[in-house]
C-alpha cells in the first residue's frame, strides 16, 4: 500500500519563494507577495547592510528588521559578508555562516535554522556539515524545472529563476495539474534587484497575481514547507500499514491507495 504525503488541510501542492541579500528591492517584490498571499524566504547578509540610505541598493538593518518582521516572512543565512563559500577555509567558512546566524537570531529573534549559498559557492564537505552549524536546509541555484520534492536539503534545488523564459508556462502546468500521487512542489528564487535591472517588474506581478489566491495551494515559506516534511517521514506506521502513530507535534495529512484523506493529529495513534 502506497503512503503520499498531503500538506496542511490535505493539500497537494505548495508555493514558496526565495530571494537574495536584503536590497531595497526587497520591500516592492514583498508588497506583491503579500497582495497575491505568497509567501517566501528572504536570504540574507548582516554583515553588508547599508550605512546609509539606499548604498549599494541594500537595506540599512533597522529597515531589514522592519520590513522582514511585519511581513512575515522567514529570514535566513546568505553568509555574513557574500564571499564564495569554498574558497575560503572551512573553519572561516563556518564562521560566515555561524556570525550571519548569530545576527539574524539576534535582530529577528527564534532560531534561524535555513540558508542559500551565496554565489552558488560551496564544497561537499560544508554542505555535509551544515547540521553542526544548525542549518537544515540551503539553497542552491541549480533548478529543476520540476515539482519534485527535494531529498537533499543541503543542496537545495529550486523549480527556476524567475527569469526563466518558461516561468509562467511552467506556473501553468503547476496549476492546472491534477495532482493524483505524490504532493509536489513549486520552488522560485532570484533577486528583487534584477525587476528593476531588466525592467520586467511585469514578470513577479504576473506570476503573483496567477499563482496567488488559489485555494488547492499552501502558500509557505522555506522553512515551513522544510519542517512539515521532516514531521510526515516521523510518522511511525504498523506492520500491516494500517496504523499510524504521530509523535511530532504537527497535525500531518497523507493518502493512501485506499483512502483519499487520512488527518492524524498530534500525538494520535490511528487506525485507518
Amino acid at each position: 500500500m502506497n503512503t503520499y504525503m498531503r500538506y496542511p488541510g490535505g493539500l497537494r501542492k505548495a508555493l514558496t519563494l526565495s530571494y537574495d541579500d536584503a536590497v531595497i528591492q526587497d520591500k516592492r517584490l514583498i508588497e506583491i507577495m503579500q497582495k497575491n498571499g505568497l509567501k517566501g524566504t528572504f536570504n540574507i547578509n548582516t554583515g553588508l547592510f547599508a550605512k546609509k540610505p539606499g548604498e549599494h541598493r541594500r537595506l540599512m538593518e533597522q529597515e531589514a528588521v522592519d520590513l522582514y518582521t511585519d511581513s512575515g516572512m522567514e529570514v535566513a543565512v546568505h553568509s555574513y559578508t557574500h564571499p564564495f563559500l569554498e574558497l575560503l577555509p572551512l573553519h572561516l567558512a563556518f564562521e560566515e555562516i555561524r556570525k550571519d546566524r548569530q545576527e539574524i537570531e539576534r535582530l529577528f529573534g527564534g532560531i534561524c535554522r535555513g540558508m542559500a549559498y551565496p554565489n552558488n559557492s560551496f564544497t561537499d564537505t560544508l554542505a555535509d556539515q551544515l547540521k553542526d552549524l544548525g542549518i537544515l536546509y540551503s539553497r542552491t541555484t541549480v533548478t529543476t524545472e520540476s515539482f519534485k520534492i527535494p531529498t537533499d536539503w543541503a543542496r537545495l534545488p529550486a523549480t527556476c529563476h524567475h527569469n526563466n523564459p518558461r516561468l509562467m508556462e511552467l506556473a501553468k502546468t503547476f496549476a492546472e495539474k491534477n495532482v493524483k500521487f505524490r504532493s509536489e512542489l513549486f520552488y522560485l528564487w532570484g533577486h528583487s534587484y534584477e525587476f528593476d535591472d531588466n525592467d520586467n517588474w511585469n514578470v513577479i506581478e504576473e506570476f503573483a497575481e496567477y499563482m496567488g489566491g488559489r485555494e488547492d495551494i499552501w502558500y509557505a515559506t522555506n522553512i515551513e514547507i522544510f519542517s512539515y516534511i521532516e514531521a510526515f517521514h516521523q510518522l511511525q506506521f504498523s506492520a500491516d500499514g494500517r496504523r499510524v502513530y504521530n509523535p511530532t507535534l504537527y497535525t500531518l495529512w497523507f493518502s493512501t491507495d485506499g483512502k483519499d484523506l487520512i488527518k492524524v493529529e498530534s500525538g494520535e495513534t490511528l487506525d485507518f
